[in-house]
Order: structure tokens, then C-alpha cells, then sequence
């Protein structure tokens, strides 16, 4: 019994999450209220405050559904052994990234919903440097990569492994609100993995 009751726990907290996408994507973060999200899942809004302190802390762990999974197939190609050369899994990594964004509608909505459709005021003010830890948290990450080319002699000669890093955050990232401005499907989404090849291609090493 005490199982059941768990199980449908969980399943109520997934129905919340899954509702406040949908509501946060329809209506935008500020406009959307606990009671719209809370109809939307056939919960009472004391539900919801059962689960979630307030819309902030749902607005996390709608981000977290999305975001824990992806970042662990990422990370899982950009410290793979299976790459002789560092750079070929920092494109591997991005390839993947992309390829996700676009294959799940669940996964475009949420990046959607954080990146047009959430004004950082009032009581998401507080959550901004927050929610862009993860974007720091790579920039390291590819750092380390590109260090490592350089000490095995794969990066381009004369380029420093930080500047580099800090070019594909940059080009990730401005890729990243491209992608998301189009439509499904465009032109740029059919580009995008020989755009990342282009951009990685700049950095190895000229064949002596």
C-alpha cells in the first residue's frame, strides 16, 4: 500500500511538471499561475504546494527534467576514451546536444520557455544566475578539452585553449537562440551539424 501511494506520488509530481510546460510554453512563465497549472494537470493547487514550494522551485524541477539526462549524454561523449583526439569529442558532444534539441519537442519547449518566454523579475529575479550555472559549468568543461588538445598536439598551433572555449560557448550558445527562432525544420536546423563540423575543423592542427 505504502508503494501505491509513492507511485502515485510520483506520478502526480510528473503531471504537474508536464502541465507547467505546456502552460509555461502557451502562456509564458510570468502570466502562468499555480491555479492554470494545476487544472491543466486535474490536480487541486494544494497539490502542487505539496511537491513545490512555489512556482519557482516547479519551474526548476521542469528545467532539471530536461536538463539532468541531456547533460549526461553529453558530458558521456566529451569525456569519452573512445576519442583519440579531444576536439573530435567537444563536436561529437555539441552534435548531440543539437541533434537532441531538435529530435524532442519536450526538450525544444523547455529551452524555448527559458530562453523567450521567462522574464527574470520579481520572483524569478532571484533564479537568473542560477539557471545560467549550467552554461558556466560548460564553458569549463570545454576548457578542459581544449587544454588537452593542446598538450596533445591536436590544437591549431598558436591557439590558447580558454579563447577557443570561450569562441564555441559563444558560437554554441548564439546557435542555441538561432535554432530556436526558427521554425522546426528550417533551413538552419538542416545546417547546424555541418555548421558545428566547420567550426571544430578550425581548431585542429595543420597536417605537417
Amino acid at each position: 500500500m505504502v508503494r501505491k501511494t509513492k507511485e502515485e506520488a510520483e506520478k502526480t509530481r510528473k503531471d504537474i511538471i508536464e502541465s507547467a510546460r505546456r502552460v509555461f510554453h502557451q502562456c509564458g512563465v510570468g502570466r502562468s499561475t499555480l491555479e492554470q497549472i494545476a487544472k491543466a494537470a486535474g490536480v487541486t493547487r494544494g497539490a502542487i504546494y505539496w511537491h513545490f514550494q512555489d512556482k519557482a522551485e516547479l519551474f526548476f524541477a521542469m528545467r532539471e527534467d530536461v536538463f539532468v539526462p541531456m547533460i549526461a549524454r553529453t558530458d558521456a561523449l566529451l569525456f569519452s576514451d573512445d576519442f583519440a583526439d579531444p576536439l573530435d569529442a567537444i563536436e561529437a558532444s555539441l552534435q548531440e546536444f543539437f541533434r537532441v534539441l531538435d529530435d524532442s519537442p519536450v526538450v525544444r519547449e523547455v529551452f524555448e520557455i527559458m530562453i523567450s518566454r521567462c522574464e527574470y523579475v520579481d520572483e524569478f529575479a532571484s533564479v537568473q544566475q542560477e539557471v545560467g550555472k549550467p552554461a558556466y559549468t560548460f564553458l569549463e568543461k570545454i576548457e578542459s578539452r581544449y587544454q588537452r588538445a593542446a598538450e596533445c598536439g591536436t590544437l591549431r598551433a598558436g591557439l590558447d585553449p580558454l579563447h577557443m572555449a570561450r569562441d564555441t560557448w559563444a558560437f554554441t550558445s548564439g546557435l542555441l537562440h538561432l535554432m530556436l527562432g526558427c521554425q522546426k525544420g528550417s533551413d538552419l536546423d538542416r545546417r547546424i551539424p555541418e555548421m558545428i563540423s566547420l567550426h571544430m575543423a578550425l581548431r585542429h592542427a595543420l597536417p605537417c
